[in-house]
């Protein structure tokens, strides 16, 4: 099995292989992003881990660059049996994708939390954390420095202590305590302040006859316990050095003691255990119960009040969580658990009274009817007086806002509060300190595990494939994965495949989601939620689900909505307080499946007028695209949408980095908006927004996406039966398919084009297919012909009256003559185009005519006009955010430098090349490695600038 090794030297371990992740700079990168396996991580995240609070300078461009290293790393992979890793860019950031356990201190996790299951054997907890435990290889994330490494260490040190001690308590009631004495010493050795490990070793070596040796072990610990801390040990390893001294008999496998309760005497009274009846086959939440468990350490029990406040959206298992949790640390809570559903969310409107929910808490506790006071504050103040002595967990379920738990508040230190809620709390946090957790859905290997546990082994192994659709089409919602677990129990000889095929049907996906009751009903459940919201916050949601994308702006929802950007942010804010929306990163808004399939389903059974808001929010996409398109150069498809809806608020961007920058952003609900607007026919809207997508896509390197998006707008074009759409579509068409390297394809697709053009009588939109057209016969080193159609260009742009552009077509006709070897006409025809383009804005223009200029006069050996000229378009196309034409220019400028015996400059220039070439995963990195690897070692005579497109 494929695993990614973090407990020790960070590397990729293959069967019968491991593979080298690189230099400890790029191993920190890789560890910084599998310790969130399957979840996006910002560049600032992965910055702040890697580099620390002050990152140097370079820090974002050696970012890039290891990123792309571990994604050729990654590719290595796609041969491994199972699922491969694969290192992805997404919208919150750089995703390592695989399975969870894949990553060795997940597995090691997830094999303690299944160690701690309560009726399981000794033997299997013996097997389980002796797994876990082989897991560790030495120091983890060895070889890593910086505070992030250093304290995700020392956190994991505890875990493994933590582990440790649970196994040698186990190998004692096995009656083997003597096997657990070398990994206890071993471990001791590496935390010799860890007081639990010296109280186990001490009782694994008094059961084995080594009293002596067990003393001398206190003797150690107490001694650099004074030393290093100032302190003596604790209750604990006194109480058994002292039993040790006394002779008498020591349990050598204690049970997992509570910690201590304040002084106060003896508890009173009778103990309520009121949580409910935990879930059979918990999965998962490793991370979160690791979170919840740093709430019982000792130091907790003079502390004030604990309070966590767990929220998520409907279905996530927040009970279930809170619940789970209450069960498996009730014995920290030896004075009892109180546990109450506030009900509030439930479908009634009841709401639980806070007096109600006090009454109750007193009777729990015994307390005569006739010294309970009359008024909600009177009875507060009493129980609160009541847990003041006292160590109990309180779980408020359900909580509608911080108003309806307060007064449930206990007061007293070593009691802990647990609540659960769809809002997330945040005043709790504010005013009573209220540490917040908020729920997410289960990784699809949790989603797995979770049927695999319900379902059993013998039925989910012989149909993996569907296990893993069902697991994702439920969107890793725990109750929507119950519900059909249960179905699929109650019905033993129903294939599982008929089961993923009912949810694969986008329509009925919720009616599958029934478990035949409203507290397993998925749609009832969002119900409650959804009722909770206001009139317009409501209409926003059900809208959403009309949305295309992965993710919406409040922008973007404002159009959507037909609101002003002001109050379509309030509304956001509403659906995030409730969980029914999620803000992934600052100012980006999404929902998972289930919950966009719900928005769906009330859509289009209570909003007559949803043409209208995706004819908005399709307006509001094309006119900021083309906006956006605007301000990166003059655009070669001229676009003149019809007026946006009413209501409608397209957004404008500063400047060409903001273009850029929302270009970037939106890619991919941009991609699902020419999708959409096909499907439900908005035909002009598909051919628009794809034509306003090309500048974008051939500067950042996206000609599949180009290809894919203007093969779909030729489709609507047809449909439209619009000539100039399809001529816009198949000149894009000839573009993309030139710069994939399908010359002859292009040809066709450029050929059409010209006459299409030629019948509208359109001189600028056949002067751009010409120029296309020379640029594919130079890629087919078809010089004279390159030359006839750049001139042809240059002619109809003069008619046509655009200067900007005839500037580029001759810059194309000095390149056509550079490949002809007529390097002294080149130059001429290059400053002619620049002259002429002065003042029109066309930077890209000017660009590639820098770049003419710097080939030929690099074929003229003058070498310092060509690195001119070359550093001139490097720095016009690095302002552009052409990263593409950034790096072959660099390239070529390292070229030249090394020409001129300036081999610095050659190294520095072809080494910024390769890292954005590798950024780029293009083919072009390869040659260059190897040019920079061979090149430096040999005389500058024997280098050719190679053959250019």
């Amino acid at each position: 099995m494929l695993q990614v090794r973090l407990l020790g030297s960070v590397e990729l371990a293959l069967p019968g292989r491991t593979i080298d992740v690189g230099p400890p700079q790029r191993r920190a990168v890789f560890a910084a992003l599998a310790v969130d396996i399957g979840r996006p991580v910002s560049a600032d995240v992965v910055i702040k881990r890697v580099w620390g609070t002050s990152p140097p300078e370079g820090a974002r461009r050696s970012l890039y660059s290891h990123i792309a290293r571990l994604r050729q790393i990654c590719e290595r992979t796609a041969d491994v049996p199972g699922e491969r890793l694969r290192l992805l860019r997404r919208s919150g950031g750089y995703l390592l994708e695989a399975d969870r356990e894949q990553v060795d201190v997940h597995r090691f996790r997830h094999l303690v939390h299944r160690a701690r299951a309560a009726r399981l054997p000794d033997a299997s907890k013996a097997s389980l954390l002796s797994e876990a435990r082989a897991l560790w290889l030495g120091e983890p994330l060895g070889g890593l420095g910086g505070p992030w490494a250093e304290r995700t260490r020392e956190a994991w040190r505890r875990e493994q202590a933590d582990a440790t001690v649970e196994w040698a308590r186990v190998q004692a009631r096995l009656g083997d305590p003597a096997a657990a004495i070398g990994p206890l010493s071993t471990l001791l050795g590496e935390q010799p302040l860890v007081e639990p490990l010296a109280e186990a070793l001490m009782r694994a070596l008094h059961a084995a006859g080594r009293g002596a040796e067990a003393l001398k072990c206190y003797a150690s610990v107490r001694r650099r316990l004074s030393e290093e801390l100032g302190t003596d040990p604790g209750a604990a390893l006194q109480d058994v050095h002292q039993l040790i001294l006394r002779g008498q008999a020591l349990d050598p496998s204690p049970p997992v003691k509570p910690a201590p309760s304040p002084p106060t005497g003896p508890r009173r009274g009778v103990v309520p255990a009121q949580l409910p009846v935990g879930t059979r086959g918990f999965t998962g939440r490793g991370e979160e119960l690791s979170r919840l468990d740093t709430f019982l350490g000792p130091e907790r029990v003079s502390a004030p009040v604990v309070i966590s406040a767990v929220s998520g959206t409907a279905g996530v298992g927040k009970t279930t969580l809170a619940v789970h949790w209450g069960h498996r640390v009730r014995g920290h809570f030896p004075d009892g658990q109180l546990y109450v559903n506030l009900r509030g969310f439930d479908p009634s409107g009841s709401l639980r009274d806070p007096a109600e929910v006090l009454r109750g808490f007193l009777d729990a506790f015994d307390v005569a009817p006739t010294r309970i006071p009359v008024g909600l504050e009177a009875q507060a103040a009493l129980y609160r007086s009541l847990l003041a002595d006292r160590r109990v967990l309180v779980v408020l379920d359900n909580a509608r806002d911080a108003e309806q738990v307060r007064p449930l508040l206990p007061g007293a230190p070593g009691c802990l509060a647990l609540i659960t809620s769809r809002n997330r709390l945040t005043s709790l946090a504010a005013a009573e300190s209220a540490h917040l957790l908020t729920l997410d859905v289960l990784t699809p290997a949790e989603a797995r595990s979770l049927l695999i546990d319900r379902l059993g082994v013998s039925r989910t192994a012989t149909e993996p494939a569907a296990v893993a659709d069902i697991a994702s089409r439920c969107a890793g919602l725990p109750l929507a994965l119950a519900v059909v677990a249960a179905r699929a129990a109650a019905q033993p000889n129903l294939p599982l495949a008929a089961l993923a095929g009912e949810l694969g049907d986008a329509t009925g996906r919720l009616d599958a989601l029934d478990g035949g009751d409203p507290a397993s009903r998925v749609r009832t459940v969002f119900a409650r939620s959804y009722d909770a919201l206001g009139p317009a916050a409501a209409r926003l949601f059900r809208l959403l689900g009309l949305h295309p994308g992965p993710d919406v702006t409040a922008p973007a929802a404002a159009s959507l909505a037909g609101e002003t950007p002001a109050r379509a942010r309030a509304l956001l804010a509403e659906l995030t307080r409730t969980h029914l929306l999620a803000e992934t990163v600052p100012g980006r808004y999404s929902f998972h499946d289930l919950l966009r399939a719900y928005a769906g389903e009330l859509a289009h059974a209570e909003d007559e007028d949803r043409r209208h808001a995706t004819h908005r929010m399709l307006d509001h996409y094309l006119h900021t695209a083309l906006e956006a398109q605007r301000l990166l150069g003059p655009p070669a498809d001229r676009i003149l949408p019809s007026p946006a809806q009413p209501r409608v608020t397209p957004e404008r961007p500063a400047d060409r980095a903001a273009a850029m920058a929302w270009f970037t952003a939106e890619h991919p609900v941009l991609l699902a908006a020419v999708h959409l607007a096909l499907a439900v026919g908005f035909d002009a809207h598909v051919w628009q927004l794809a034509a306003a997508l090309a500048t974008f896509h051939q500067r950042r390197v996206l000609w599949s996406e180009w290809t894919t998006t203007h093969t779909t707008a030729l489709y609507a074009a047809r449909r439209l039966a619009d000539p100039a759409a399809m001529a816009c579509a198949r000149r894009n068409l000839g573009n993309a398919a030139s710069s994939l390297g399908r010359q002859a394809d292009a040809r066709v697709h450029l050929e059409h084009a010209v006459e299409l053009y030629r019948d509208l009588g359109d001189l600028g939109g056949e002067a751009h297919t010409r120029l296309a057209l020379g640029r594919v016969a130079t890629r087919r080193g078809l010089h004279t012909e390159a030359l006839d159609h750049s001139r042809q260009a240059v002619k109809l742009f003069g008619a046509a009256g655009d200067l900007a552009w005839q500037a580029v077509a001759l810059n194309n006709v000095g390149w056509d003559q550079a490949g002809l070897g007529r390097y002294e006409e080149a130059i001429a025809h290059g400053r002619q185009a620049l002259a002429l383009g002065e003042g029109t804005g066309h930077i890209y223009g000017e660009a590639h005519t820098w770049d003419t200029l710097g080939y030929a006069h690099h074929h003229l050996g003058q070498y310092d006009e060509a690195a001119a000229c070359y550093h001139q378009a490097a720095v016009l196309f690095h302002e552009l955010g052409d990263r593409y034409y950034e790096a072959d220019i660099l390239a070529h400028l390292g070229d030249t430098h090394h020409a001129a015996r300036n081999r610095d400059a050659a190294r520095t220039n072809w080494s910024r090349s390769l890292e954005l070439f590798e950024e780029l995963g293009h083919h072009d990195a390869e040659p260059l490695r190897a040019r920079l690897l061979d090149h430096l070692d040999k005389d500058p005579a024997d280098t050719a600038l190679p053959e250019r497109d």
